[in-house]
């Protein structure tokens, strides 16, 4: 690889604080005493503790965090306007999700972002550790050099995860290159190769062990600054990663140069070293005894909901890790647009463009309901007397009515006694938000059995009332299916029959006011409840670990949920439980993506969408609820999905002599 790619004279470095002012904040002093800086002279910064963690700031502002400010078509804290158009978060290029005006699944094309964004900052954390030692024992302290330098070793190591669970096997660069550069020669210890999978991701789990070693149980240095929990957290979540990639290559496999030298791939062989890496980072976390399950024994259902909503919107015991936001009206551009763009068409904030997070029927069926019957089996919707909830329509206009669909008293009726996690995080057709009821309908049946679905239409019904294909005539008091197949600019409205509730602010007077980059709700980058179900899947894929205490992580989950039975530990159980759980965390695509399941759904896949449709053919109408191919993917014929984007391509082959991936 060139030098002067990334080289940087070692006395100038240069430090952009933008992304530390969006980090600032009056509950962070360490944060608050950096200063906004453009160039400064390496020698006056190393010589300060002050300077050195100005550094630091740095370094942590830049860690590629998955938060409200990542798409993953166009990169991390985009903030930009034109985010508004290109606002997609990883959960809608999955099963559960999908944007409002049908962004296609991820996968058919590649932005290669992340390569350009990770190897200038990997160097500044290796440039970072170098200076280090130039402080040690004299502007440092022998303590707080021994603590930046695990912070830094953290950092670095979730640089590398980034690049590798994207790539595969990268060029792992412990040092800043400078020393290797020769003037007037051909430079041939520059070009580094990429090291194997393997070899990258033992080269994450190294770095995590060297923070877990040093880094305090308490890191009283800054409010958000890393401490040992959170390194094992992390490393839970890396190992568990590595596992599957190990276990579920052959569901995928891939061939060429790269899979030959073991770039892309990792043997079968090396599935239980990374779960039991996974296991044993997770117990020790646990063990720890820092963090509890937020709210773990409701009185019931209600109250669990309500808990499981707050436990995203406050600080609390679950929380291990995360990242803060800011107002934007008073620092500009520091805050999140996720409240404007995702709030539902009848009560958002006031941005022109909203209502842009279609949650699907796949994921709303995944959740239980309270049989409690010990299995622990999802509950679909129940949309037909006969049972057949496996049949889906191409388009709502051409449903039958022969078919015995159960009728309802209102919209929503057939989404009672659903998992409280449900309620939490989708609203549903019928559910209160913000004191308003919203109305989710895409369709009527005429008095005379004719049906209008996906287009304006209203009629009176027997009773005298007129009834709108919408469910009310102003577009100000529905939120489903208008504007389908239309523009990008009018697609305010939910294309599936549900939108998000998870993370949206809808309590107490935090509500934002119109406009983007504003929200200030914390993401959770880490919390205890993904550490109980890597431990549990980790146990359950390779038989190590202690079954019956996995067992219990996912029933506590459960019981905080509201249930009160005890399911087995069984694998579909510990995946059904993590896919409800974390919906729309930025977890699901991730979890497809290790376990090689992403082909399997997209080979010509389709998400589905529910749509409710009032019959007036009865003197008192009844809604109806029709199980339909999501718009955009059949209006698509399905999505497809090459296994070969299971990894990017590796840019610059042309002059960087690494071996590409396969099939670009």
């Amino acid at each position: 690889m060139k030098n002067n790619k990334f080289k940087l004279n070692n006395n100038i470095l240069i430090v952009f604080m933008f992304f530390v002012l969006a980090l600032s904040s009056g509950c962070n002093q360490w944060f608050d005493e950096v200063k906004p800086l453009t160039k400064v002279s390496g020698d006056q910064l190393l010589a300060s503790e002050k300077g050195v963690l100005t550094l630091l700031a740095e370094l942590y502002s830049s860690m590629p965090m998955e938060d409200f400010n990542y798409h993953p078509g166009s990169g991390f804290y985009y903030r930009a306007m034109g985010a508004t158009f290109y606002a997609a978060y990883p959960d809608m290029y999955s099963d559960n999700a999908i944007r409002s005006d049908g962004q296609e699944p991820l996968g058919t094309s590649s932005t290669n972002f992340y390569w350009a964004y990770a190897y200038p900052r990997i160097r500044n954390c290796n440039l970072f550790l170098e200076s280090l030692d130039r402080t040690r024992g004299g502007v440092l302290s022998e303590a707080k050099y021994t603590l930046l330098q695990a912070e830094a070793y953290f950092v670095r190591a979730y640089m590398y995860f980034g690049l590798v669970k994207r790539y595969g096997g990268v060029v792992i660069l412990d040092h800043a290159l400078d020393r290797d550069y020769i003037p007037d020669t051909d430079n041939e210890p520059l070009y580094i190769p990429r090291s194997t999978e393997k070899e990258s991701w033992d080269f994450i789990l190294s770095d995590l062990d060297k923070a877990i070693a040093n880094l305090p149980e308490t890191n009283s240095e800054g409010k958000y600054r890393v401490d040992k929990w959170v390194a094992y957290a992390l490393k839970s979540r890396v190992a568990l990663y590595a596992a599957s990639i190990a276990k579920y290559w052959n569901d995928a496999p891939l061939i060429g140069e790269a899979v030959d030298k073991g770039l892309v791939g990792i043997p079968a062989s090396e599935a239980n070293r990374y779960y039991q890496e996974c296991i044993s980072a997770s117990k020790a976390l646990i063990d720890g005894g820092k963090f509890s399950l937020y709210m773990p024994n409701p009185a019931n259902p209600e109250v669990a909901a309500d808990n499981f909503q707050r436990l995203f919107l406050t600080e609390n015991s679950e929380i291990i890790y995360g990242r803060p936001n800011l107002d934007g009206t008073i620092v500009s551009s520091s805050g999140h647009s996720y409240d404007a763009w995702y709030s539902p068409s009848q009560n958002h904030p006031g941005y022109l463009r909203h209502g842009r997070y279609s949650v699907t029927l796949d994921i709303v069926d995944a959740f239980e309901d309270y049989t409690d019957d010990g299995t622990g089996a999802s509950a679909k919707i129940v949309t037909r007397e006969d049972g057949n909830e496996d049949l889906y329509y191409t388009n709502p206009n051409n449903l039958e009515l022969s078919v015995p669909f159960k009728k309802y008293d209102d919209l929503f009726e057939p989404f009672a006694g659903k998992d409280a996690r449900l309620h939490a995080s989708i609203i549903v057709p019928g559910a209160m938000y913000k004191t308003t009821k919203i109305i989710i309908q895409g369709g009527l049946i005429r008095k005379n059995g004719e049906v209008v679905a996906y287009a304006a239409g209203n009629e009176v019904g027997f009773d005298g009332n007129m009834y709108y294909t919408w469910g009310a005539e102003s577009p100000a008091n529905y939120s489903g299916f208008d504007n389908i197949g239309g523009s990008m600019e009018n697609s305010n409205y939910t294309c599936t029959g549900f939108c998000v509730r998870k993370y949206l602010q809808e309590f107490g007077n935090i509500v934002v006011a119109g406009g983007t980059q504003i929200s200030t709700t914390t993401w959770i980058d880490l919390r205890l409840a993904e550490i109980y179900l890597n431990y549990a899947e980790a146990v359950v894929e390779s038989g190590q670990g202690d079954a019956t205490l996995a067992m219990n992580y996912i029933n506590q989950l459960r019981r905080r949920a509201g249930h009160s039975d005890e399911i087995p530990l069984t694998l579909q159980n510990v995946l059904k439980e993590r896919r409800v759980e974390m919906a729309f965390e930025h977890k699901r695509y991730d979890d497809m993506l290790r376990r090689r399941e992403y082909h399997t759904f997209w080979t010509s896949g389709r998400r589905h969408s529910l749509v409710p449709i009032i019959d007036l053919r009865e003197e008192t109408p009844k809604y109806i609820f029709v199980r339909v191919n999501q718009f955009h993917d059949e209006q698509a014929g399905g999505r497809t999905f090459n296994p070969n984007n299971y990894y990017e391509s590796i840019p610059g082959i042309a002059t960087n002599r690494l071996v590409q991936n396969p099939g670009f």
